[in-house]
């Protein structure tokens, strides 16, 4: 009769199947690090380019702004601004195809422009609206991408550079969609309506007048933006059932604006000796 086996010393597979079910849970409530971006640059060229007053003594702030976030496949997106207390420096767009974890930038980085909200109507074809930012607001825009985000192209919703922005726009279908537009500079047709058939290639306007239309309803993307004021960062958050998950972290703050360092003085040349 075989004599039985013995476990080894100091071993059991239940506590051990414990702790790594332990470990799992414990780094799954480890809150994500804050995302991972290029700062804008913003030296003694940009501040002459956008007209700042920094200093060595005194820099300017660069901060984030994050406007929409949307998820279309397996992707998720944000748009958003970098901007100083005085003007706004570079448009953002960011693609994550890991949920979160990692960021990739599909657009180049656009000078003086704000980009807005953001739609997706199926995994391919979705838009993002911008405008350059100034006194006044002007040559609204939508960034239209065909290929899940992996391209975009900038499509003007206006014939000629004019002042306007987009305070909504929604589609329907790839081809179908509505967008409200205010124009300061026209009181008598200041907000104004405009219908596409062609997926945002081409507008018509169908109706405007001094007072505003009624906000879309909104959408439910299952995601969502919120400021942690305490932590000065921004919470990207996923929708999961019954609450949110934070799925990636930004700072507010992005930087600083200052200038280069002046050169220092040279030294006095040495006095020749008297004769």
């Amino acid at each position: 009769m075989a004599a039985p086996r013995r476990r080894a010393s100091g071993y059991n597979r239940f506590e051990a199947m414990n702790l790594w079910a332990a470990l799992l849970l414990l780094q799954a409530a480890q809150p994500p690090a804050a995302a991972q971006i290029q700062p804008p640059a913003c030296g003694d060229a940009e501040i002459a380019e956008f007209g700042l007053d920094c200093s060595l003594r005194d820099a300017c702030s660069i901060f984030l702004e994050l406007a929409g976030v949307e998820q279309a496949g397996g992707r998720v997106f944000l748009s958003g601004n970098f901007h100083t207390a005085a003007a706004t420096l570079w448009s953002l767009l960011l693609m994550s195809e890991d949920e979160g974890r990692t960021w990739s930038e599909p657009h180049p980085r656009l000078r003086g422009i704000a980009l807005d909200d953001m739609q997706f109507v199926d995994a391919e074809t979705g838009w993002v609206s911008g405008h350059i930012v100034g006194a006044l607001p002007r040559d609204p825009f939508l960034l239209k991408t065909a290929d899940g985000g992996k391209t975009w192209r900038r499509i003007p919703v206006l014939e000629e550079s004019s002042y306007g922005a987009i305070d909504a726009f929604r589609f329907d279908t790839r081809t179908h969609g509505t967008l409200f537009l205010q124009r300061r500079g026209e009181p008598r047709q200041r907000y104004q309506r405009w219908e596409t058939m062609t997926g945002g290639e081409s507008w018509m306007l169908r109706e405007a007048g001094p007072k505003p239309f009624p906000p879309p309803k909104p959408r439910a993307t299952g995601w969502r933006i919120r400021t942690d004021v305490r932590a000065r960062q921004y919470l990207v958050e996923r929708g999961t059932g019954k609450d949110y998950a934070v799925a990636a972290r930004f700072p507010v703050r992005f930087g600083e604006c200052k200038p280069a360092p002046e050169p220092p003085e040279p030294p006095p040349s040495p006095q020749a000796p008297p004769p």
